[in-house]
């Protein structure tokens, strides 16, 4: 039986999923309508026409629910709520009626794998004792070692150290661990109990039925455990292409997690228009990643290779190759991603030397040792937009993207507040630089993140935000907010981007280039030296100044209509 939800004023797309572009708001650091210096519901009501200017398709919001902050947003205490720091439910619904209003779906975040300590179902875990059916709800385990003092195992936390926390009885005796493969204050929860099955169902259905339009799906790939809970002895993650079969990390992209998504896939299938999830999944095995995006599975995921790939011709068309070989093979469409809340920001990344680089560098301290040239770093990040945005699929654009933000590399050790700056002591400095909240004019003291007296951003804005906000972009013709808008124009105007096929073009070493049909081309420069474009092609748009004389720039893409 479909399901019904408030009347939507965007465009019936039964595969709107399949081409979207996607605007990530980070709601803390995207407006603040109240002046308490955090972003709000609020703030981002009042910006919905510049999305819309934008021409976005769809917005991504950060988790919005009840929690304590200790990992901002991620560790949520109420799933069916929404957080007093950002608003009221009264304000969720407003926009999301609005942005429809506007012909702009929304997309929520959703957090399986753990809750925060303050959940009831935590609180009642805790103080029902060893044993209890309160505890099966987690991973509670004895204690290895004489009274049980050490951890059940030798997993370790994302954000540094062992990967359990040690309850405590009512006189402050040691007793039982909860697994936690985060903060401690993230309990991870136990997809073996059926309440847990029940409770994000029902979660779905609760905001399905408020009219969202699809979930962004945090850990989508960490979900279930195996449950004897092995050490890793060493084993390390992402598991590469040639892992024997039978080899499985024993808390990473298990097996069983599927079934889970079959179960949310058929609970989306119940609601009437199309509701979507994309997937936070980082695999290292291409097959193991499309296995998420079956026909009745999550319908994308983050493409996060893309995004780790360096500006190098090489590594990004394997990169490209290989996304769209894996998607193909089960009828998906690639999700292209340069940036999100979690890794250094794409300006800052391509301004260092991209030969240096490690696969799998992408927080603030990976790059630091390195010399910048943030110029270069700008024209790049236009660059990889332009390209990714004529690919096959969709895309996803971070907020402070379409202004060409750099990461905020100097914020004081004291104003840091990322959970993986301290659990790390400092050696990862977390990913506070790209979480900065936006400028919106060129003065004040927030540059219009909030109003005039407001309290002051709860993280610091660097002092060059002025010139890079949106007031000082306006109207600009060279403006990159004037390039993204040009650019989302194009796109949604020209009938061969969005879904579809692609063929390369051999235009030389330093060129990738491609044609996708009817009569479309894009050729993208990584070389030191312009290079000839194709005889008779007319530029429709340039990622830096406009083509001259049919040569394309050094780290320049453009799009081109072919004769």
């Amino acid at each position: 039986m479909a399901h019904t939800a408030p009347e939507s004023t965007v465009r019936p797309d039964p595969n709107w999923w399949r081409h979207a572009v996607v605007y990530q708001i980070y709601p803390r650091s995207f407006a603040d309508s109240n002046g308490d210096g955090v972003g709000d519901i609020g703030g981002i009501r009042a910006h919905l026409d510049h999305l819309a200017e934008l021409g976005v398709d769809a917005i991504w919001i950060n988790p919005w629910y009840p929690s304590p902050m200790k990992d901002a947003g991620y560790d949520v205490s109420d799933y069916r709520d929404i957080e007093p720091i950002f608003g009221t439910m009264a304000e969720a619904e407003a926009l999301i009626a609005e942005a429809h209003a506007r012909g702009i779906r929304v997309i929520i975040d959703i957090v399986p794998n753990h809750t925060s300590d303050q959940h009831r179902w935590f609180k009642d875990a805790v103080a029902a004792g060893p044993g209890s059916p309160e505890r099966e709800r987690f991973i509670v385990r004895d204690g290895r070692g004489e009274d049980g003092a050490e951890p059940p195992n030798d997993w370790m936390s994302v954000f540094g150290g062992p990967a359990w926390t040690r309850l405590t009885d009512a006189d402050g005796r040691g007793e039982q661990w909860y697994l936690r493969l985060f903060a401690p204050e993230q309990p991870d929860v136990n997809w073996s109990h059926p309440d847990i099955h029940a409770e994000f169902e029902e979660t779905l259905r609760f905001w399905f039925d408020r009219g969202v339009d699809g979930f962004r799906i945090d850990v989508a790939h960490g979900l279930v455990k195996d449950p004897s809970l092995p050490d890793l002895d060493g084993l390390g993650f992402p598991l590469p292409d040639d892992t024997p079969d039978g080899v499985d990390h024993p808390h990473w992209d298990r097996p069983d997690v599927h079934e889970i998504f079959r179960a949310w896939r058929r609970v989306a299938d119940s609601y009437e228009g199309a509701r979507a999830f994309c997937g936070e999944i980082w695999v290292g095995r291409d097959a193991r990643l499309a296995a998420y995006l079956r026909p009745d599975e999550l319908h994308t995921a983050f493409n996060f290779n893309f995004l780790m790939a360096p500006w190098l011709p090489g590594p990004m068309r394997t990169v490209i190759d290989r996304t769209l070989d894996a998607h193909a093979s089960v009828g998906a469409p690639p999700t292209w991603v340069l940036g999100n809340h979690d890794v250094c920001r794409p300006v800052s990344r391509y301004a260092r030397p991209q030969d240096l680089l490690k696969p799998e560098d992408r927080f603030l301290s990976d790059f630091l040792p390195f010399p910048a040239d943030f110029e270069v770093g700008l024209r790049r990040a236009r660059a990889a937009a332009l390209l990714s945005l004529a690919l096959p699929g969709g895309a996803y654009i971070y907020q402070g993207e379409e202004l060409g933000l750099p990461e905020a590399e100097a914020i004081p050790r004291e104003a840091l507040q990322d959970p993986w700056a301290f659990g790390t002591n400092f050696e990862n400095l977390g990913r506070d630089g790209c979480r900065v909240p936006l400028p919106w004019t060129a003065s004040g003291d927030t540059f219009g993140f909030g109003p005039i007296g407001g309290e002051q951003p709860w993280l610091p804005q660097p002092e060059f935000f002025g010139r890079l906000s949106a007031a000082a972009q306006e109207g600009d013709p060279s403006s990159t907010l004037s390039f993204y808008r040009a650019a989302l124009k194009a796109r949604a105007g020209n009938p061969a981007l969005g879904d579809g096929g692609m063929t390369w073009v051999d235009a030389g070493p330093e060129v990738l280039a491609f044609t996708r049909d009817p009569g479309f081309g894009c050729w993208v420069n990584f070389g030191p030296e312009p290079v000839a474009l194709p005889a008779g092609a007319e530029p429709i748009l340039s990622s830096g100044a406009p083509i001259d004389g049919g040569l394309l720039p050094s780290d320049t893409a453009v799009w081109l209509r072919l004769a």
